[in-house]
Order: C-alpha cells, then structure tokens, then sequence
C-alpha cells in the first residue's frame, strides 16, 4: 500500500537500546538504557523504545478518535488514551510486542465511546494500521 506524505519525522539512534536517540529537527531527544527487568542497566533518566512507542500511538489514537467523534459531532478532545507496550521473547523467536489501548471519557456514554473508539481503531488510526496482523492489540473503553 502507497501513502501521499503529508509529514515526514526523521530520528537517528546510535548506540541501540543503550544509546542515544534524536529527531531531525531536535523535538524529541532521548537517552536510552535497556530496563532491568529485560537484564539491562535501567540507568536513571533514560528511555526505552517501548516507551517512545506507547507514548506516539497515545496521541496519535487520541487525535483519531477526536477525528471520528468529530466526523459524528461529538466531542472527544478530552480523552484520556493511556497505552501500554510490553516487549517479551516469541514462540517463533525473537522479540515482539504487545499492546493495550484504555480510553477514558466521563463525558460520553460508555456504548458510544466504544464505538468510536472502535471505529478510530479499524479506520482512522495509523498505528493500528501499522499493527493490524503483527501485534497484539487490545482496546477497552470507560464512558459514562
């Protein structure tokens, strides 16, 4: 599948989960230390990838779903989308990943918070594109 680039982000890392990692235009700089929990260092003020990821399909599944409440004039702007990424060994070997998608929104009946965040899920979203048949993702709601 072919995309019409709107925005293109460019980030360099060096030196691996261990290292350093840095946007392009110097937005987003992290230090990076393996946790651990995953047998690594865990050095104070750094980062994971797991972290950087959790942290970008936040946004991005909020904004899809602000878009689709939008599309339905509803409001949506003050969800609280909270994602979880857990890095762990394959059956098949090597590493994967798995993640959890919880949205809150007081403001919305729970059926149609879930429908929307449903339907931000299936159509809007592209980080549920980019995982849809690699990743194990689970979406739970709470609405009014």
């Amino acid at each position: 599948m072919s995309i019409k680039p709107l925005f293109t982000a460019v980030a360099t890392a060096t030196g691996g989960r261990n290292g350093h990692t840095e946007a392009e235009d110097h937005s987003v700089a992290a230090d990076l230390s393996v946790p651990k929990a995953m047998g690594g260092p865990g050095r104070p003020n750094t980062t994971t990838p797991e972290h950087l990821f959790a942290a970008g399909y936040a946004a991005c599944f909020g904004g899809a779903l602000d878009y689709v409440a939008s599309q339905k004039k509803r409001n949506a702007k003050g969800a609280a989308v909270t994602c979880r990424v857990s890095i762990g060994p394959r059956d098949a070997g090597g590493f994967g990943l798995a993640v959890a998608l919880h949205v809150v929104d007081r403001s919305l009946p729970q059926a149609e918070l879930a429908a929307l965040a449903r339907e931000a899920h299936e159509q809007i979203c592209p980080y549920s594109h980019a995982t849809r048949g690699n990743v194990q993702v689970d979406l739970s709601v709470e609405g009014a």
